[in-house]
């Protein structure tokens, strides 16, 4: 019995190593460094994705007036942008659990890198609040809440020209504001 079991054990091991030994590994070419470069706000930027962060809060009327664009609201952005994100709501819902969804576009006008331009998303909000009103409006304090913005393909003006990518908020229920994360792509 010992005999069958050494001699399949030696056999597993033959064909673990004739099939290492067969595996084709691809080797990627490391990029120039003309391909990938370092910017001051310590992120590496390649032909590809610029990664961008920074905060969103509520806006005043006298620093972003929503109503003169016919918006809803208005959020101020700082950080990689600077500007105002103009929101436009399309459709909303709240289910009996709190659980409240929202979508629509938004325009955003600023700054990046200190060059102007604007550029247009289509965003969904999902949150969860402590209830609903009866027109499907949330009712009480937020608890969490998240979104994603895609950048509307051909929106670009000025710096944003052409440009293509991604915002993803989560909101800070605590600090009163909306942590943003996304990258731009030109």
């Amino acid at each position: 019995m010992q005999t069958l079991l050494r001699g399949l054990s030696t056999c597993c091991f033959c064909l673990l190593l004739f099939a290492c030994e067969q595996e084709t590994v691809e080797v990627r070419e490391v990029p120039s460094s003309s391909a990938v470069s370092y910017d001051m706000s310590g992120t590496y930027a390649n032909a590809g994705a610029t990664q961008i962060d920074g905060i969103g809060f509520f806006a005043d009327i006298a620093d972003c007036d929503y109503t003169a664009e016919g918006a809803d609201y208005s959020i101020q952005l700082t950080g990689d942008l600077e500007g105002c994100l103009y929101v436009f709501v399309s459709d909303y819902a709240c289910s009996p659990s709190g659980t409240y969804r929202e979508e629509g576009r938004e325009y955003f006008v600023g700054t990046y890198l200190g060059d102007a331009g604007t550029f247009w998303t289509d965003y969904k909000f999902e949150g969860k609040y402590e209830g609903c009103s009866p027109d499907g409006f949330f009712l009480g304090a937020e608890i969490f809440g998240r979104c994603q913005h895609p950048i509307a393909r051909g929106s670009g003006t000025g710096i944003f020209t052409d440009v293509r990518g991604r915002l993803d908020f989560k909101d800070d229920v605590e600090a009163g504001n909306f942590p943003f994360r996304g990258h731009l792509r030109y």
